[in-house]
């Protein structure tokens, strides 16, 4: 006689749930200590070659979101109940924690190589200056050029791995995305959702 049991899949599993709530709970403490504590300046990602830079930051950054853009967290969000759950259901609690989990950390690796690369310390001094001197012209001019140096914020970096992996395994699903009135294979729409976020991760640095 066979074994076999089936089990119906979670539509809410723990470390989905656990997330959600967590990356939830730190926007509202963002929103209620951010004008004592500053503590989303705390919790960002600096670029590793300045002073505000503290290695704790690789793991806060992926909890923290922009207080000023509430869609930010809304997708990050709903995007990892949509794909997450389904991913959590066939790996397991274990597995999906640990590649969400190294999807955030190599992303923000990957972003604070890039600034590394682009640090240009001239530029950082003459902005510095402009600061002290009240020089709001300069300090205008020089801020364009300077974007790549923004801290980090966000758990967009786990939330495209988990969309990736989701494409990979379910290629050919069907999605609906607003505001296109036909479904859009999984494949072509995490292909879209990258090259958004790519676009934007170079405006913000070129």
């Amino acid at each position: 006689m066979s074994n076999f049991q089936f089990t119906r899949p979670d539509k809410f599993p723990p470390i989905v749930k656990n997330l959600i709530i967590i990356n939830a709970l730190v926007f509202v403490a963002q929103l209620v200590f951010e004008k004592d504590f500053a503590l989303t300046d705390k919790l960002a990602l600096y670029p590793v070659d300045t002073p505000e830079f503290k290695p704790y930051q690789i793991a806060t950054h992926m909890f923290t979101h922009s207080q000023q853009m509430i869609f930010h967290i809304v997708f990050n969000m709903f995007a990892l109940w949509m794909f997450g759950r389904i991913l959590e259901n066939v790996w397991g609690a274990k597995r999906f924690l640990f590649f969400y989990l190294v999807c955030g950390v190599g992303a923000a690796a990957l972003h604070l190589l890039i600034q590394h690369l682009r640090y240009d310390p001239e530029l950082v001094n003459q902005l510095t200056k402009a600061y002290y001197e009240g020089d709001n012209a300069r300090i205008n001019s020089l801020i364009p050029k300077l974007g790549f140096m923004a801290p980090a914020v966000g758990a967009s970096g786990a939330i495209m791995g988990i969309m990736a992996a989701f494409a990979y395994l379910f290629p050919n699903t069907q999605l609906y995305i607003m505001p296109f009135p036909f479904p859009v294979k999984a494949k072509w729409a995490v292909l879209g959702f990258a090259a958004i976020d790519l676009f934007g991760g170079v405006a913000k640095i070129s």
